[in-house]
């Protein structure tokens, strides 16, 4: 599994941006990707999984309505779109897969196997 972020940038606040994550490795059946994020000084915050398989999404409750995840399964690429960003949603953004997830993924990154380099959003006000 190879997991490449793409698709951050600068938007302002109550604007859009859509982030993707190509894998370029082999999927698995209880494959699952997230999206976590890191602001400046703060720790890794969970924002939204999806279950490959199935197309089961779930979110964080800071970004819920806002933001949506989903997935291509020939582009084997899991999207992040995200609108009505806010200042807050600042971070940079990580995408992570976990090939052995639960019926309900996992909102602990230590539960990853693997992770995306990371793209850096900037919400201005």
């Amino acid at each position: 599994v190879q997991l490449q972020a793409s698709g951050g940038g600068l938007v302002q606040a109550g604007g859009s941006l859509r982030l993707s994550c190509a894998n370029s490795g082999p999927t698995y059946s209880s494959y699952a990707m997230g999206w976590f994020r890191q602001a400046l000084g703060k720790e890794h915050e969970f924002i939204a999984a999806i279950k490959w398989r199935s197309g089961g999404t779930y979110y964080a409750e800071a970004v819920n309505g806002r933001f949506t995840i989903s997935r291509d399964n020939a582009k084997n690429t899991v999207y992040l779109q995200m609108n009505s960003l806010k200042p807050e949603d600042t971070a940079v953004y990580y995408c992570a897969a976990d090939v052995a997830a639960p019926r309900t993924p996992s909102r602990y990154e230590s539960d990853y196997d693997y992770w995306g380099q990371g793209t850096q959003v900037t919400v201005s006000s």
